[in-house]
C-alpha cells in the first residue's frame, strides 16, 4: 500500500468523474504532487498505467487501499480531491457525488474535517510573486 499511488489513483478517478480535464485541475494536480513529494515522472507513470485499466477495478482497489490508511491520511486525500475539484471555481455534480460517496458512505468521515484540511491545503498553493513598483 503506497499513499502516493493511492492519491494519484484518486486524482485519476476524480478527473474521470465528469469526463472533462481542465488546465486548473492539471495545475492543482501538480501542486498536489509537489506538496506530497511525488516526482513528475512517478505521477506520469502511474497515471499512464491507470489509463489502461478499467476505472471500476481501479476504484475498488483504491477503496480497499484507502481504508487501510490512517484517518488523517484519508482526510488529506479527500481534501486534495476537494481542492482539485474546486480549482476551476466550480465543483461539478459528478465530482461532488464521487467525493461524497467516498468520504461519507465508504469511510464515514465528517465534512468539517475535510473542509479544515482543504483550507490548510489551499494555503500550500503557490502564491503569485508580486514585485513592488511594477
Amino acid at each position: 500500500m503506497n499513499y502516493k499511488h493511492i492519491i494519484i489513483k484518486l486524482y485519476h478517478l476524480l478527473v474521470l468523474a465528469d469526463g472533462k480535464v481542465n488546465e486548473r485541475e492539471v495545475s492543482s494536480g501538480k501542486q498536489m504532487t509537489k506538496a506530497e513529494g511525488i516526482s513528475e515522472e512517478e505521477f506520469a507513470s502511474v497515471l499512464d498505467s491507470l489509463r489502461k485499466r478499467n476505472p471500476s477495478v481501479v476504484y475498488s482497489e483504491c477503496l480497499e487501499e484507502l481504508k487501510k490508511l490512517s484517518r488523517d491520511k484519508q482526510i488529506r486525500c479527500l481534501a486534495w480531491l476537494s481542492v482539485i475539484a474546486n480549482s476551476d471555481g466550480f465543483m461539478d455534480k459528478t465530482e461532488w457525488q464521487f467525493i461524497y460517496k467516498i468520504y461519507h458512505t465508504e469511510l464515514g468521515l465528517k465534512l468539517d474535517e475535510i473542509l479544515k484540511a482543504q483550507k490548510e491545503l489551499n494555503g500550500l498553493k503557490e502564491k503569485p510573486v508580486v514585485t513592488p513598483g511594477l
